[in-house]
């Protein structure tokens, strides 16, 4: 892996391409900077070598052009308090401030660009879009995993104009290391746990980890899905229909190549989707009419958290039930506990995907597990087998 502890950066200007991409308040405050500072060991190692830096980013999802609220000005000072360093900013990413700004950047100094989505290029994957970003350094780094997914301008585009000289940052190699040790150098019993609202969204993840675990814990909204498949009752829980044959396909797969899956027996069934509604621990095959799952119940968390806890490799994807309503958050809190235990038993426990990231960050328990992975749509097509662009870009 090509990475920036290969190379001393004294004299030299490193593009990096990081994800700022962080949420502000209605005054333009950030109200959540984890991005940011998961970029910092990156940036400092660069500096202390000798080199300076040129940071981009894109920032929300700007319609037309520059608007005020999508700046990465906002950004600036708490980037300068969290570097404990001047930062410079560009008021455009490839136009003459940029230019005479880079030029006369002095080792050990830092220049933060605008906002890259202020042109369409960039998620175009334009190329001389991409060159102009390209002549204002020496080097490239990638050190933005959650847009590794997307073959943009600045993500993968841009290294083909650094033969020689493309890295990637510590984010990057740690997210890829990580991820592999679930789906490449596994120690076991290994068990991923797979929640979210639908099955749709996770077929080709299921299907590539039936292939690897050895147990599969289904929760989530889509587990009715797999419910209803094999003829159960659930009541007016969300269900796919359309994915009820895959249900049954998936399950048949699993069987056929010795893999346990686990759907829950149980549910925490409510009268309507809110944490007023009245709530009850029902059959999970067997929901009243009227009624809706809205978590696993606690058969379903005893039994679930008994295979976290004796598993040496385990990933958690999506949560298990509306974590968000305290009444159904049970659960996402039991598997999170669970991953803990494992975490200190000596197992690898990766936590990945928005939501899970959130519970996980929710219950404060980020801390207390090996790996919490900062890229969704990335992550997941990674699980998926698919060849991230942002990743071929450095590895070519």
């Amino acid at each position: 892996m090509r990475t920036i502890d290969q190379l001393s950066f004294s004299g030299k200007k490193a593009i990096i391409r990081v994800d700022f991409n962080v949420p502000l308040d209605k005054d333009y405050r950030i109200t959540d900077d984890s991005r940011m500072r998961a970029a910092v060991p990156t940036i400092k190692k660069i500096l202390q070598d000798g080199g300076s830096v040129i940071l981009m980013s894109h920032l929300g999802r700007p319609k037309e052009g520059p608007e005020e609220k999508f700046s990465l000005q906002h950004l600036q000072d708490h980037l300068a308090s969290l570097l404990e360093a001047k930062v410079q900013f560009a008021d455009d990413c490839i136009g003459a401030s940029a230019r005479d700004l880079s030029a006369q950047l002095q080792p050990g100094e830092v220049l933060l660009l605008e906002n890259l989505r202020f042109y369409k290029e960039e998620t175009k994957g334009d190329e001389t879009f991409a060159k102009k970003l390209a002549d204002l350094a020496d080097v490239y780094v990638n050190d933005a995993f959650g847009t590794a997914h997307r073959a943009h301008a600045s993500t993968t585009i841009i290294a083909q104009y650094f033969p020689g000289s493309k890295f990637f940052g510590y984010i990057m190699a740690n997210e890829l290391k990580s991820i592999d040790k679930v789906l490449k150098d596994v120690q076991r019993p290994y068990a991923a746990v797979i929640g979210g609202a639908k099955v749709s969204t996770k077929i080709e993840v299921i299907n590539n980890l039936i292939e690897k675990v050895d147990d599969l814990i289904i929760g989530g909204g889509m587990m009715f899905t797999f419910i209803k498949a094999q003829g159960g009752k659930i009541g007016n829980s969300m269900v796919e229909d359309d994915f009820l044959q895959t249900a049954r396909d998936i399950l048949a797969s699993a069987k056929e190549k010795g893999v346990n899956i686990h759907i829950p027996v149980d549910t925490i069934a409510a009268d309507a989707f809110s944490n007023d509604a009245n709530f009850k621990e029902c059959n999970a095959s067997d929901i009243p009419d009227g009624w809706l799952g809205l978590d696993t119940g606690s058969e379903s968390n005893k039994r679930f958290a008994e295979i976290i806890v004796n598993a040496k490799t385990v990933l958690w994807n999506g949560p298990m039930g509306v974590f968000e309503m305290s009444n159904f958050a049970g659960g996402t809190k039991a598997v999170a506990e669970a991953l803990v235990k494992a975490t200190e038993k000596g197992a690898f426990t990766l936590v990945g995907g928005g939501d899970s990231v959130a519970a996980i960050n929710q219950l404060g328990m980020a801390d207390k597990v090996s790996y919490v992975s900062t890229g969704g749509g990335a992550l997941l097509e990674y699980m998926e087998g698919i060849v991230l662009p942002g990743v071929k870009a450095i590895n070519e």
